[in-house]
């Protein structure tokens, strides 16, 4: 799916959960171009990475993924390798294995749930703060520990300009 295919279908959604939410539309299909490779990547209509914690209500699937932490215990169900990288002059070390993911009947329920999960989660209190600018928002859910990668608000800046040249 191409960065325009991808806007023009998930727009709505988007929209839709900033009028329920105050959190704006750019951010959730920032993340959700980010999160599923512009929709390559969502199995089970899975957009933006929400894991399962528990991995046996039926709810869940087990994909391969990508963390970066600072130790060198891989924290997944399932290993497949750990390496250890430099990122922003900081040792860490970037883990590969399956986790166990939300998964939804449609995309709309994938998006509905994310905007959710930010208000059941204390940790993202200062993020709901500043949810109607996305920029102040990224750093935010940076801060808060929504992905391991160090760079992850850039990014998430970087591909909200494709987004926006794309509604």
């Amino acid at each position: 799916m191409t960065p325009k295919q991808f806007v023009s279908a998930n727009l709505a959604d988007a929209k839709i959960c900033e009028s329920a939410t105050g959190i704006h539309y750019v951010a959730t299909l920032t993340q959700a171009a980010l999160e599923s490779g512009w929709g390559k990547y969502a199995p089970g209509n899975m957009f933006f990475g929400i894991k399962d914690t528990d991995g046996v209500n039926g709810n869940e699937q087990l994909i391969t993924t990508t963390e970066y932490t600072r130790s060198s215990k891989n924290p997944m169900p399932v290993f497949i390798s750990t390496t250890p990288v430099i990122k922003n002059g900081v040792k860490m070390f970037k883990h590969i294995g399956k986790d166990y993911f939300r998964k939804y009947n449609t995309p709309a329920d994938s998006f509905k749930d994310h905007s959710r999960f930010f208000f059941e989660n204390k940790r993202y209190a200062n993020a709901l703060k500043v949810r109607g600018d996305y920029n102040k928002f990224f750093e935010e859910l940076q801060k808060a520990g929504y992905a391991t990668d160090p760079n992850y608000a850039n990014t998430l800046k970087a591909v909200a300009k494709t987004v926006i040249k794309n509604l």
